[in-house]
């Protein structure tokens, strides 16, 4: 498994807080979750949370985050971002708040909706529009098809979201394979 020391750690989070002008945080999957992070993940991952989720934050979420800049959302302890996609055929602006964390300079989110039998709308929407915006920043997203390299990144996500395993449980029965997507940042400059 991939592990930094702390100086290494703190070193990469200043060249991207750097590099990506502060507009999203640098989140470690190594770096072990608090209390409070933890707590609000056991509730997320109980039938009143999961009902919340998909009747409440999924809706009001991408508002908050877009009006607040970013800066408020209601996943609250878990490291999200606001994550815009084009629709796959209407090719408008499509604005999803997604639980995210860095994986080097990569930045990995995971397409799990509770391990419900579809995919969500945003995974397809990047399928079909690779350029994404994700936390005010434009990324290329990339879907992970090595099978050793998903396995990898799965230990580094069950470790920020925990109900993540749970939800892979779920979609397995529906013989749905939940995609893990990486986002790499792009220059902007012509």
């Amino acid at each position: 498994m991939f592990h930094l020391n702390k100086a290494e750690v703190e070193a990469r989070s200043r060249e991207w807080r750097a590099a990506m002008g502060k507009r999203l945080r640098y989140v470690d999957p190594v770096k072990p979750a608090g209390l409070l992070s933890r707590a609000y993940a056991a509730l997320a991952n109980t039938r009143l949370g999961r009902f919340m989720s998909v009747h409440i934050v999924w809706k009001v979420d991408p508002w908050l985050m877009r009006v607040t800049g970013g800066r408020i959302g209601m996943g609250l302890m878990m490291p999200t971002a606001l994550l815009e996609t084009r629709g796959a055929r209407s090719g408008e602006m499509r604005r999803n708040a997604v639980i995210y964390f860095h994986d080097g300079d990569r930045v990995t989110i995971v397409a799990s909706k509770l391990g419900q039998p579809r995919n969500p709308a945003w995974f397809h929407n990047l399928q079909a529009h690779s350029d994404v915006i994700f936390g005010g920043v434009p990324m290329r997203a990339t879907v992970v098809g090595d099978e050793a390299e998903r396995r990898r990144l799965w230990q580094l996500a069950d470790r920020v979201f925990a109900p993540y395993a749970a939800y892979r449980r779920e979609a397995a029965k529906a013989n749905r394979t939940i995609p893990i997507v990486q986002l790499t940042a792009v220059s902007t400059r012509t």
